[in-house]
């Protein structure tokens, strides 16, 4: 990923690289050693990406976005915007509502009265030479136990769901793929 950014070129296509990761708590550069509480026998990783702790695993949906924001036109705050779009949108596709909540980037369940529940998607982005790179993990149907090991995204006590949690059995596959198709076109009316 980092080396496909470096090595990009003004006439490189812009790709989303669908992954699912074996379970590994990543450290992003705002982390702070009191947010990993007990990480066990998942392996730690320290990456490039802004943001806090998260944790990533089996049955979730983490979307790499390896963008050109320059070539779009696209501020930081367009391409994350667009990102919780898109997110939002193949919840709201699967019966799920979902909100952004002010100051903390990512994706939440919508509470009662408007206000933010708990966090099913987390964004950690890096900007080099005019290109994203990292992106967003999208929980489906995974052992949400991890979670409670760390300060999830740096907040203590954040709840955190998956899809599953909301509306039953999900086709990984099938989601994957239309969150890739959502995350394309989102991306794509920002133009």
């Amino acid at each position: 990923m980092q080396a496909f950014t470096l090595g990009r070129t003004t006439t490189t296509r812009d790709e989303i690289w669908l992954v699912e990761h074996p379970p590994v708590f990543t450290l992003g550069h705002a982390s702070r050693p009191e947010h990993l509480h007990a990480p066990g026998d998942i392996p730690v990783v320290r990456t490039e990406r802004g943001g806090q702790v998260t944790y990533h695993g089996p049955g979730q949906v983490v979307a790499y976005l390896l963008i050109d924001l320059r070539r779009r036109a696209l501020t930081v705050r367009d391409f994350v915007s667009s990102i919780e779009d898109a997110t939002i949108a193949v919840l709201g596709a699967s019966g799920v509502e979902a909100t952004r909540r002010a100051g903390a980037p990512g994706v939440y369940l919508a509470g009662r009265d408007g206000a933010a529940g708990a966090k099913i998607a987390s964004l950690g982005i890096r900007i080099s030479r005019g290109c994203s790179y990292h992106g967003v993990a999208l929980n489906v149907a995974m052992d949400l136990e991890p979670f409670s090991r760390i300060d999830p995204c740096g907040y203590p006590g954040l709840a955190v769901t998956d899809l599953r949690s909301c509306v039953g059995d999900v086709d990984m596959a099938d989601l994957a793929a239309r969150f890739g198709r959502q995350l394309a076109a989102s991306l794509e009316s920002k133009r």
